[in-house]
């Protein structure tokens, strides 16, 4: 990160990743809070490139921008509207207290840390050998994560199906 441009991305994306983290903090409709959730791991996405960490911010923007967000959708689409609204609730304040204790630790671990930057092979390696270790080592804990998370969305939709639809077959 020597060169002026890549600074000047690094701190633009920071400001636009907390500025939508605290949009899904603070609006009061869900989807809305979605569409800042996207917007804020997009903008991490976009931190891990100015980083040099290519293969992160393309498993960051697949995984998280697309399945998760696509996931936390289909629950907020698929519940009742009555029970979108982000209500008032007493663990407000405990929340706040917990968020303000993590935002602490972090500040303190990020100042506290020796941020020395090492030798990096690049995409290249780096998605090479997680490919292998994908495909050879890891490939059946790999399928069957992708199984249970198929059967899990599919027992999602049958469960919030309206009993009309089931009578009609």
């Amino acid at each position: 990160m020597d060169d002026t441009g890549t600074v000047v991305a690094f701190y633009m994306l920071s400001a636009l990743t907390i500025v939508s983290a605290l949009g899904v903090v603070v609006v009061r409709n869900l989807i809305h809070a979605v569409v800042f959730l996207i917007l804020s791991f997009v903008g991490v996405a976009g931190l891990y490139i100015t980083l040099s960490a290519d293969f992160v911010a393309v498993t960051q923007v697949l995984i998280y921008a697309g399945a998760v967000s696509v996931l936390i959708l289909f629950a907020i689409v698929l519940t009742p509207t009555g029970d979108r609204g982000n209500q008032e609730t007493f663990l407000r304040l405990p929340a706040l207290l917990l968020a303000l204790l993590v935002a602490f630790t972090l500040g303190y671990v990020a100042i506290d840390t020796d941020w020395a930057i090492s030798d990096r092979e690049g995409f290249q390696q780096t998605a090479s050998t997680i490919g292998e270790a994908l495909l050879d080592k890891y490939v059946l804990p790999f399928e069957i994560a992708s199984v249970l998370l198929l059967v899990a969305m599919m027992g999602a939709i049958v469960l919030v199906r309206p009993d009309s639809a089931m009578e009609g077959e």
